[in-house]
């Protein structure tokens, strides 16, 4: 038996998700790492410098998710951390979000992260310590136009890290959430495409629209939202938390 502790991370093929498990394996944590694409989950486990399992699949199928854990506790442990990342954004108009498209956004970026935690706690409840992150949103606390679907699914997501921690707060598991600006990542990439799309403007001016959102003047680095979820797995005195990193976009 080894003491080296694990951490789950969910969407960990790219992005944020990528910059978050090779900041925790740079840290001592062995990883599992879960996303839908394998070459993705592949890279980032060679370059993280230790050890690394990959669990490929979709997160809004229950079995994936109790797959998942079921090989962390197999392969390594049962998980101490587990960070909550896999997500994606939709934007269209009130009028032309269909049904398909409201379920979509809740299943992956509320009802999957559920899914992970309600797996999670009672191992960390019985070890009587654990950490849970959920990589949240700036959309978690204001609304913005044309993504009501991903932001009701992100207020839904810092109001279930919010009663988790509450219901926790005394088991030695803290609860928190994470809420980027917008960020240097593929899905930001995808919305400068969509906003070039629907306007007929550059990608290169539609990147600067995103950009000066942000009172810093610039997106985020996913390095940068890595470091604000290792201040939550380093302390137990932060929980029940929406940290932002978003540039001084919202004050709070």
């Amino acid at each position: 038996m080894t003491d080296t502790p694990t951490a789950v991370i969910t969407g960990a093929g790219r992005g944020i998700g990528r910059a978050v498990a090779l900041l925790l394996s740079r840290n001592g944590y062995r990883v599992v790492l879960t996303a839908r694409n394998v070459d993705e989950l592949t890279a980032t486990a060679d370059e993280c410098p230790g050890a690394a399992h990959i669990v490929p699949g979709d997160l809004t199928e229950a079995t994936t998710v109790d797959r998942l854990f079921d090989e962390a506790a197999d392969v390594f442990s049962p998980p101490s951390v587990l960070v909550l990342n896999a997500g994606a954004a939709s934007s269209a108009p009130l009028p032309a979000i269909t049904d398909e498209d409201w379920a979509h956004q809740l299943d992956l970026n509320l009802t999957a992260p559920f899914r992970c935690l309600r797996r999670a706690v009672p191992a960390m409840r019985k070890a009587g310590h654990g950490r849970v992150v959920a990589i949240a949103s700036m959309a978690s606390k204001q609304g913005e136009p044309y993504i009501a679907a991903y932001t009701a699914a992100k207020h839904g997501l810092l109001g279930l890290v919010r009663a988790a921690a509450a219901e926790l707060a005394n088991t030695g598991v803290t609860v928190n959430a994470v809420c980027p600006g917008y960020v240097d990542t593929p899905m930001t990439d995808r919305s400068v495409a969509n906003i070039a799309d629907r306007t007929g403007m550059s990608l290169e001016k539609a990147r600067g629209i995103l950009a000066a959102k942000q009172p810093i003047g610039r997106l985020i680095d996913v390095e940068e939202v890595a470091d604000a979820v290792m201040l939550c797995v380093g302390t137990g005195a932060i929980t029940g938390q929406g940290i932002n990193v978003d540039g001084g976009t919202v004050q709070s």
